[in-house]
């Protein structure tokens, strides 16, 4: 049996403790200063000592499978014996140096500190260890020496060579070729591969001529160097529990989403992962690739605790699953301190710069509020309940005809963690003193009103303004057409005014919050247009100071306070 060391388990600051399989891809997610970074340097540091003094991590748990006769064995097949005046060999392998005199002492007593032999199952992945990763490795005799570099494994290797060929092809549409006979050096050359002549291989003089005309994977940009050194250490170098703190560094966005990708899809199984990222991209390419062995870890500070929240696989499946989510900047959530969820795009733009014109009114610059659209306020529960699983705080912004209907109104408050008896009763007084109303067109004008309509079209074909402006004839044989537009003044004194507040501010406390004042374009009334053409005028106002936007300013210093 190979012998291996993973992490079993970890207690965080908040006593959550979390326990993780022998190949699982752990990703952990988070606000800036959250104490993701930490977590894996902590980690790292727990494998050569149990006593290491930790913000984030309380202790680490780890297991092994193997015997100590397998790990001399492992060693002995994977590593070039040095010999010293020492009785027992020093075993010289890819990112190691162990004496083999120590290693059965270290093996089987474990649980006191894995100490030298982390060098051994374990690497921190710098972004100084990536870009190095990319060098040219020495050269060995490759038929009874053991690899020193990743390198030289894809030196021995046709097949290994040729699949990650395909991995840079798929993210830079360059070759990524092996020079087997530079010398001293194995170096990497990075463009279009020279084909073979008739009569030509890979060591053939003509070859080598073509293929020093390339340009070498080291003199490269920092995005192929970190590409290459990510998968290198992954998926052939010789420690199978690995840390990297940002994947993504110096990727592009469609780099880093593959890159996620090919780590979810080809990681050894043997191989246990522990990432940080801060990449929405990164995270969705783990997602494609798959969530079979995945666990996102969502952790944000609070005080001197750091809390976390974790989404197991089936979780994992059902958000994913969502074209909604899917599709979406909605988990980039993840990565923030907050999240205020909008009904569409012109809501959250609106909102978000108010938002801005609030805090910078106050002195406040580094805000870490997610704005998003859901596209209507009927996908509002599904983006509550998925983000609510990693304990991310939301607040929902409706338009006062959220009122209107029982669904999504109850989903809604529900997802919110709101109990609908608690607000039903007030909830179908409002609407029925609502509905009562006069709407403004009775069936009468409305049939006169739709009949002028048609009266005005001359061709076989409906015109499309025709179509709108039928439309909005029936919007106004509801009361609600109204309601939407002037808000809470449409709702009767008295009773209906009263079980209004007491809804409200039950709604409030869930953070839903609906706009009082009708919708969006009811904040600035003197704007005309609606949706984006909207916004778009209203934004060249002086968000700051302008008194007509004095009520949406205090909308949103009421939310942000919350």
């Amino acid at each position: 049996m190979e012998p291996k060391i993973w992490i079993n388990k970890i207690t965080f600051s908040d006593n959550t403790t979390i326990e993780f399989a022998s190949n699982d891809i752990i990703v952990i997610v988070g606000p800036n200063n959250s104490g993701k970074s930490a977590s894996l340097k902590d980690a790292s540091n727990f494998l050569k000592t149990p006593n290491t003094k930790s913000k984030v991590i309380k202790s680490i748990e780890f297991s092994k499978s193997g015997s100590d006769s397998d790990l001399i064995e492992y060693l002995e097949s994977n590593s070039k014996k040095e010999f010293t005046t020492n009785p027992e060999p020093y075993y010289n392998g890819m990112g190691y140096r162990v004496y083999g005199g120590n290693v059965k002492y270290w093996w089987n007593n474990i649980s006191a500190g894995i100490d030298n032999l982390s060098i051994v199952f374990s690497k921190n992945l710098t972004t100084e260890e990536r870009l190095k990763a990319a060098n040219p490795a020495s050269n060995i005799k490759l038929t009874t020496e053991s690899p020193k570099h990743p390198i030289n494994v894809l030196q021995k290797s046709d097949k290994l060579e040729k699949q990650f060929n395909q991995y840079f092809k798929q993210a830079f549409d360059l070759d990524l070729i092996v020079h087997r006979n530079a010398g001293n050096e194995v170096p990497l050359y990075v463009g279009t591969a020279p084909k073979l002549g008739k009569g030509q291989d890979r060591l053939s003089e003509s070859y080598q001529i073509e293929l020093e005309k390339l340009d070498l994977l080291h003199e490269q940009g920092d995005g192929m160097r970190s590409f290459v050194g990510v998968l290198l250490n992954a998926f052939i170098g010789s420690q199978n529990l690995l840390f990297i703190d940002e994947p993504e560094a110096f990727l592009h966005p469609p780099q880093a989403k593959l890159l996620g990708k090919m780590l979810a899809t080809d990681l050894p199984s043997n191989t246990q992962l522990l990432l940080a990222t801060h990449s929405l991209d990164f995270l969705k390419g783990l997602l494609e690739g798959s969530s079979k062995n995945l666990k996102i870890i969502r952790i944000q500070r609070n005080g001197k605790i750091n809390n976390v929240n974790t989404l197991n696989n089936s979780e994992i499946d059902s958000i994913w699953s969502d074209s909604l989510l899917r599709h979406s900047n909605i988990l980039d959530g993840l990565f923030h301190t907050d999240v205020i969820i909008c009904e569409s795009d012109s809501d959250s733009r609106f909102y978000s710069a108010v938002l801005s014109a609030v805090n910078e009114k106050k002195g406040i610059s580094n805000s870490d509020t997610l704005f998003i659209q859901c596209g209507g306020k009927h996908r509002i529960p599904t983006v509550i309940k998925a983000l609510k699983k990693l304990n991310v705080p939301l607040s929902s912004i409706c338009d006062f005809d959220v009122l209107n209907d029982k669904n999504p109104l109850k989903d809604i408050f529900e997802e919110s963690d709101g109990e609908w008896n608690d607000i039903e009763k007030d909830w179908k007084i409002v609407k029925e003193a609502i509905e009562s109303k006069r709407p403004e067109l009775e069936v009468n004008e409305l049939k006169e009103e739709i009949d002028g309509i048609f009266d005005t079209i001359s061709g076989k074909i409906m015109p499309k303004e025709k179509i709108s402006a039928i439309g909005k004839s029936l919007k106004k044989a509801s009361a609600w057409a109204h309601a939407k537009q002037v808000g809470k003044l449409f709702i009767p004194s008295g009773q209906a005014t009263q079980a209004y507040e007491r809804m409200i501010q039950k709604l409030k406390s869930k953070n839903v919050y609906v706009v009082e004042s009708g919708e969006l374009e009811s904040f600035v009334k003197s704007v005309g247009n609606h949706g984006p053409k909207w916004v778009n005028e209203v934004l060249t106002k002086d968000l700051i100071n302008d008194f007509e936007i004095e009520l949406a300013r205090k909308f949103m210093e009421e939310i942000s306070r919350k």
